[in-house]
């Protein structure tokens, strides 16, 4: 049912410095900005042979990635993103085999995507996202 990693998320304190190293230095292109309202972000998005890499910055304290930066000022990895065909069934194989789910039920995210997180404390770590593009659903 995963087919591909998605992104990668990264949270970062200012999107624009991100961006610029990003296109600077390593010398690629970002697709795109977008506002996630929900999650209190605002996201820029760059393309890696096949997979993205996701900048995070939030638009509040409340925001999970305000949140994940109090922790980790210099900012860093937040997540890893798996595409799935079929992002209900792989909530539930999950849960069946005990990972613990943050969303029961997935809700849109950015770049017109389902989505939904597994706790990391039953992923070794690692804040997992499953996410399906939107009209797949």
């Amino acid at each position: 049912m995963i087919t591909k990693i998605d992104h990668l998320g990264i949270a970062v304190k200012s999107l624009d410095e991100a961006i610029a190293y990003y296109e600077n230095t390593l010398g690629l292109t970002c697709e795109g900005r977008e506002e996630v309202e929900s999650q209190k972000v605002r996201t820029a998005f760059f393309a890696v042979g096949g997979v993205h890499i996701e900048l995070l910055e939030p638009t509040s304290d409340e925001s999970p990635i305000a949140r994940f930066l109090e922790k980790t000022p210099s900012g860093g990895i937040h997540h890893i993103a798996f595409a799935t065909d079929d992002i209900t069934g792989q909530l539930a194989q999950a849960k069946d085999k005990g990972a613990r789910l943050i969303h029961e039920v997935p809700f849109e995210g950015a770049a017109d995507k389902l989505v939904a997180f597994l706790h990391p404390k039953s992923t070794f770590g690692v804040l997992t996202e499953f996410c399906q593009p939107a009209h797949a659903h």
